[in-house]
């Protein structure tokens, strides 16, 4: 098999420490692709650019949030429609904090926002697409690490880079 070409992605679940809770964002219903789903800030890389930077830049455009990384959450691979490799993605998901949760003003990419609590995600995100189990899965992941990272090792990681 050839060497793959891949788009790079980002994904940020913004959280509000103060109140315990996720933003989630639904995308506008005339978007080409998920219009109507729930789902955390995301974006692809654009050429010459970091992970880093297209995090910040992202929760930038689509929230007007500025946002800290509190903690890594996983990689993802997936297709932005169909199985092509010019839709294939990796993304790299970050937890971030904010604390200026009513600060935001969407984009047009979204036409609504809320924040949620863990405990009422399931109830919420109970829809069987593979968008709303991705966001599912993504604040469990969340709310799991979360609850096992002893403090001090999720104040450090709010104070490093994650660059490398």
């Amino acid at each position: 098999m050839a060497n793959g070409r891949f788009l790079g992605g980002i994904g940020a679940l913004i959280w509000d420490p103060q109140a315990d809770a996720y933003l989630i964002l639904r995308r506008a219903a005339n978007k080409d692709f998920a219009g109507g789903m729930w789902e955390c800030v995301t974006g692809r890389v654009d050429q010459g650019e970091g992970f880093l930077e297209a995090l910040q830049r992202e929760i930038y455009e689509e929230t007007a949030l500025s946002a800290q990384i509190a903690c890594f959450l996983g990689v993802t691979h997936f297709y932005r429609g169909a199985p092509l490799p010019e839709n294939e993605l990796l993304g790299v998901i970050f937890l971030c904090a904010t604390n200026e949760p009513t600060a935001i003003r969407l984009s047009e990419e979204h036409d609504a926002y809320q924040w949620i609590m863990a405990k009422d995600a399931p109830v919420l995100l109970s829809a069987t697409d593979a968008n709303t189990r991705w966001l599912a899965r993504v604040i469990q992941q969340a709310t799991n690490l979360r609850q096992q990272m002893p403090p001090e090792l999720l104040a450090y990681q709010q104070q490093i880079s994650f660059a490398l």
